[in-house]
């Protein structure tokens, strides 16, 4: 497709925002006729609109599910749900349907430079620290890179701007797989698997089929989590090319083929010479930061990916060192009074909290938000050991405060019945008081953040500002 004569080709791309607008551009300057639906109308959608018309792009605001005619292919936005009317009328006429990231990858080599490699990274929490680290091994290595794809960056203009790459780290979410047929990576990972965005896959095979999509064809590596034997069975199902390998990765001593731990150091089993009776060093454990199990099981995807494009021992070690965590992914706020204060609001489901919970040994747990249809006794039962107190509020609080009630009875549990912003004030105050020396107290809300705050951002945002607050009170 990477030559095919667009001039003319008549094109609906699905939704404005950050991938639609790039899509729609992008396709315009290649000599398309195109037409952007979108549902809504509000004001933003309206001032978009207005910016792609003047382009020459038509636009058709609140009519989602109306297929225009004459479309030969939709490019859709990865948030819209596969059962959309828009596309049930694709399907009966026989017009195809792409996502961005599909696009972006059949639109690869159009300038006739050799096409840089995709080592791609999925899964149900990480993906972007793992992204964000691989791009930074690859380029400790002297390697032209950039992390993209589901992180802000937009793959299309990773493949269609003049800056050239050796390799592009790339991080995928379920909703662009499901609508990325022909992708075909170097190597792929798949972090982990847990029920997350059911309502829009309906069912959690159908989101684990979309996950596995991302080793199809893979070339050299298959990585997968050895702790998480979904994802083994992932690399079973897919068809990838002759010699690819599946690569385990484990926070235990590997086994031949797999990255691992032993005595603080991790190590490489898998691309070494004599697997079977060989190990190479890569990095301390202490190289990892935060170094909480689940992210040294993030750095160890990230190197098995880089190691899978021959990128050398040291340059893993130094580009862990270098890397430096996103906003709100365990974020050391504070210390007071022998009490250490941490902002995960990244934890926004139920198997991101459960990692972050496992890092720390006495906690003030801060829960609560959207639950978006999870359930928590299973988080509540391996973790109520660990538990000082908990702090509850958002919309959902009341599902959490049955789990504890049946699993952890003993723990002193403080509801707010509150779902406004200035709720975050009276939470760290509620879990200082709980609290003792020597703890942590740690939002990980297990829960979207939308109830309250914009997004998690916001809900970090206020957690560390509630507690710098406190802070001042203390001088």
């Amino acid at each position: 497709m990477s030559n095919v004569d667009w001039q003319g080709k008549h094109v609906t791309v699905a939704g404005l925002g950050v991938s639609g607008i790039p899509a729609a551009r992008a396709l315009h300057g290649l000599g398309a006729v195109v037409t952007v639906v979108n549902d809504g109308a509000d004001e933003r959608s309206r001032a978009q609109a207005a910016e792609l018309e003047a382009q020459g792009i038509a636009v058709r605001l609140g009519d989602g599910d109306t297929l225009p005619e004459s479309t030969e292919l939709i490019v859709t936005a990865p948030g819209w749900k596969p059962g959309k009317p828009l596309f049930a009328a694709a399907a009966e006429a026989g017009v195809p349907v792409w996502g961005d990231v599909e696009l972006a990858w059949r639109l690869r080599g159009r300038d006739g430079r050799e096409p840089a490699p995709w080592l791609a990274v999925t899964g149900t929490n990480g993906k972007t620290t793992t992204v964000r680290m691989l791009a930074a091994i690859l380029e400790a290595a002297g390697l032209r890179t950039a992390a993209v794809g589901n992180i802000g960056v937009s793959l299309l203009d990773a493949v269609l701007g003049e800056e050239t790459y050796d390799v592009l780290a790339v991080e995928l979410s379920s909703y662009q797989l499901h609508w990325a047929p022909s992708l075909r990576a170097h190597s792929a990972a798949v972090l982990n698997l847990a029920p997350d965005h059911l309502d829009w896959h309906g069912s959690m095979a159908a989101y684990a089929a979309d996950k596995g999509r991302i080793y199809e064809g893979n070339r050299v590596a298959c990585v997968y989590n050895a702790a998480d034997p979904a994802t083994e069975d992932l690399v079973r199902e897919a068809d990838v090319e002759e010699g690819c390998r599946a690569i385990g990765f484990t926070l235990g001593t590997p086994g031949p083929s797999q990255l691992g731990v032993v005595d603080g150091i991790l190590v490489d089993r898998a691309f070494v010479r004599n697997r079977q009776k060989q190990a190479q060093e890569l990095a301390e454990v202490a190289d990892v930061r935060p170094p909480a199990p689940h992210n040294i099981a993030n750095a160890l995807a990230a190197a098995a990916l880089a190691r899978a494009f021959g990128v050398e021992p040291a340059a893993v070690r130094d580009g862990l060192r270098d890397f430096r965590p996103d906003p709100h992914r365990i974020e050391h706020v504070a210390d007071l009074a022998g009490v250490a204060y941490v902002d995960d609001s990244k934890a926004t489901n139920t198997h991101a909290a459960e990692a972050s919970l496992a890092a720390y040994d006495s906690i003030v747990w801060i829960a609560g938000g959207l639950a978006k249809g999870a359930t928590f006794d299973e988080l509540v039962t391996g973790c109520a050991k660990r538990l000082r107190g908990v702090v509850l509020m958002g919309a959902d609080r009341a599902l959490i405060r049955e789990a504890l009630a049946r699993h952890a009875p003993e723990v002193p549990v403080v509801d707010l019945d509150r779902t406004d912003t200035g709720a975050m004030s009276e939470a760290v105050r509620e879990a200082a008081r709980l609290a003792r020396p020597g703890d942590t107290v740690l939002m990980a809300p297990a829960c979207a953040s939308m109830d309250m705050f914009v997004n998690y951002n916001k809900r970090g945002e206020a957690f560390a500002d509630a507690v710098r607050a406190r802070a001042a009170e203390s001088v």
